[in-house]
């Protein structure tokens, strides 16, 4: 196999890779091989056709397909350990030549890792973030914990108020005739919660229970149902179920139940105390994204399509994982959204060059400043995976995919530049 590199306007690269003549005969032999038996051929039995006599009745090119399938991912990985440029986006393929008796030749588009002309990293002027927390503060985060432990009290001597949770049945007309989907019974809606459409809960407010009540609305225009759009509608409702909060007493024994403390004055201490490490760490991380925006914006690079493109789909790819860990899956995330892949891709797109640009400018003052991760980092963070993923640390190593522990030194050594600059960093 042999590569050639050809260098492309912004940032971009062509390679032309060459698999030997003899390489495309064992995959087409193995195409051969995989299909025979689903190919039928008048005077033989299936699986038993000669593949001459394939080839002869459907042409060369029938089993061209399979055997560059499974050609050129081997053969572009190993161009890639060939090749010294920084490839930087997932190629985009393009068959050159594929014909028996001779070499398979493909090329790859590619995105280079862009250049950086690195602007100001030392003595960033960032503005000063407040870390105070005030009594206000906590009272909310106190109450916040209230609401979490309050009772639902059922209540049958009132009609509705702001914030009550109730169980409702409601049937919707337009002009008079009742439309798909706006039937519901025994249905819970909490008064303010915004779960329906504007103005519908709060003109429940004022009802009593088993009364029917009528509900003016308008659909509004961009409302996922294409025939409700705009259009006016009444609802008959009937309340059938009041519940309210009771807020427990706020004492020592409250104290006491939601917490290790034993007075309320030692619980507001300790959330006071927790308000405070919150808020020196998002403003830590704040500074950080203070300092790596201004450096950003001080600093030269072209972003290659590209590369930002593979940055985009490997963002939406992060999420899906994410929501398939919930037990979702694209499809339904989608099917519930009204979203489409091709909006998220779009959606994620200013956040996906931010995550590029600040990468580059750090592994820029990682170059500058020979910012290294040692061997001791390594094998700290390597600890550190361990005891996340509850495994013996050799176990983890032994997982790691090759060339892993550059790719992992590489991520310290970023980590190591961002603290850098931020440790020279001046707070307006």
């Amino acid at each position: 196999m042999s590569v050639q590199v050809e260098k492309l306007e912004k940032n971009m690269a062509k390679l032309t890779i060459e698999v030997s003549a003899e390489e495309l005969e064992k995959a087409l032999e193995d195409a051969f091989q995989k299909n025979k038996n689903k190919i039928s051929v008048p005077g033989f039995r299936k699986g038993k056709v000669p593949r001459q006599m394939i080839e002869r009745m459907y042409g060369k090119e029938i089993f061209y397909e399979d055997a560059a399938n499974a050609l050129i991912p081997g053969a572009y990985e190993k161009a890639l350990d060939e090749c010294t440029e920084d490839i930087v986006s997932s190629p985009s393929i393009d068959v050159v030549q594929i014909e028996a008796g001779k070499p398979f030749i493909f090329t790859a588009e590619v995105a280079l890792k862009p250049e950086v002309k690195l602007g100001k990293y030392k003595g960033v002027k960032v503005d000063k973030v407040d870390i105070a927390v005030t009594d206000e503060e906590v009272d909310a985060e106190i109450n916040r914990e209230r609401e979490n432990n309050a009772r639902n009290i059922e209540v049958t001597d009132r009609a509705v108020k702001d914030g009550d949770m109730t169980v409702i049945d409601f049937e919707g007309f337009v002009d008079g005739v009742a439309f798909d989907g706006g039937k519901g019974e025994n249905y819970p809606l909490t008064i303010g919660s915004g779960a329906f459409i504007p103005g519908f809960e709060e003109q429940l407010v004022g009802a009593e229970i088993g009364k029917e009540v009528e509900v003016n609305v308008t659909f509004p225009e961009d409302y996922h149902a294409e025939d409700l759009k705009g259009k006016a509608a009444v609802f008959k409702c009937t309340v059938k179920e009041i519940k309210e909060k009771e807020l427990p007493e706020l004492d020592d024994e409250f104290a006491s139940e939601v917490s290790e403390f034993d007075t309320l004055a030692e619980y507001k201490a300790d959330v006071k105390g927790k308000l405070e490490e919150k808020k020196a760490k998002e403003a830590k991380e704040a500074k950080e994204a203070a300092v790596i925006e201004a450096i950003v914006s001080d600093s030269e690079m072209e972003i290659p399509e590209a590369m930002l493109e593979t940055q985009q789909r490997q963002m939406v790819d992060e999420f899906a994982q994410r929501i398939q860990m919930q037990g979702l899956s694209m499809e339904q995330y989608f099917q519930f959204t009204g979203a489409t892949y091709e909006q998220m891709i779009e959606q994620v797109k200013p956040q996906a060059e931010k995550r590029i640009k600040s990468r580059l400018v750090l592994e820029a003052i990682v170059k500058a400043e020979n910012i290294v991760a040692t061997d001791e980092d390594y094998e700290e963070e390597i600890k550190v995976m361990a005891e996340a993923y509850q495994m013996e640390v050799e176990k983890v190593k032994e997982l790691l995919p090759e060339k892993s522990a550059e790719q992992i030194k590489g991520d310290i050594a970023v980590r190591k530049a961002a603290e850098f600059a931020v440790e020279n960093a001046k707070e307006k």
